[in-house]
């Protein structure tokens, strides 16, 4: 990957999934999709475009209401953990669910955010019908440890074939925010601030991001 830098000479990285037509969606959910609606020519001044996708395409920010009826919506979100030094742990090996003792010794003083990557290359091409997911324990000890955010490589903190998203309820009680399916390929691991704000869509139970990773 090629990362650009920005004006101060901090390194920026793309941690965002390209949003594409052929891009794997969870299993029965709404493909990507771009349709020209307006064309530039000679009788109109512009292009326009109209979207098709899914609130979970790509890298993206799940809203409490996504795994609990009474949550708050993606509008209603505070922004602030979206926004911040982060920590990237490697967590590649290992059993389908990701243990306490693989993350919490390893976090550094002061940690509020924490990435981790599962993949030791992003399938792009292919949905990963098997990916490791943080335990529940995980997740309560993350969160009291004042971890605000939890971002993962995978598309889910749960299993694909869960029905109860245990992880997913845990980080609920720690009204913990996640962002799920960013893309670590080339970023080595350690601290960056991360920025990552979902859109402002109302009444949606998530909001695909554009995640940026930038050196501190």
């Amino acid at each position: 990957m090629n990362a650009p830098w920005d004006e101060a000479g901090r390194r920026l990285y793309d941690i965002s999934q390209p949003l594409r037509p052929d891009l794997p969606v969870w299993p029965g959910d709404t493909p990507f999709g771009l349709e020209r609606t307006w064309v530039l020519d000679g009788d109109c001044p512009v292009n326009v475009s109209r979207l098709t996708l899914s609130t979970h395409s790509g890298a993206h920010a799940d809203a409490p209401l996504h795994f609990d009826a009474a949550g708050a919506a993606i509008d209603a979100v505070d922004l602030v953990p979206y926004l911040g030094p982060a920590q990237l742990l490697s967590v590649t090996k290992g059993p389908e669910r990701i243990a306490a003792d693989e993350v919490l010794p390893r976090l550094a003083p002061g940690t509020r955010r924490v990435l981790l990557r599962t993949f030791d290359a992003f399938p792009h091409e292919a949905w990963p019908t098997h990916f490791r997911t943080p335990s529940p324990d995980l997740v309560e000890a993350l969160g009291a440890a004042g971890i605000v955010l939890l971002g993962i490589d995978g598309p889910s903190l749960d299993p694909e074939d869960a029905k109860d998203l245990v992880s997913h309820q845990a980080l609920g009680r720690w009204r913990m925010a996640v962002l799920e399916g960013l893309v670590f390929d080339d970023v080595h691991d350690g601290a960056y601030e991360l920025i990552a704000p979902p859109l402002r869509l109302s009444g949606a139970d998530a909001s695909p991001v554009r995640a940026v990773l930038r050196d501190l």
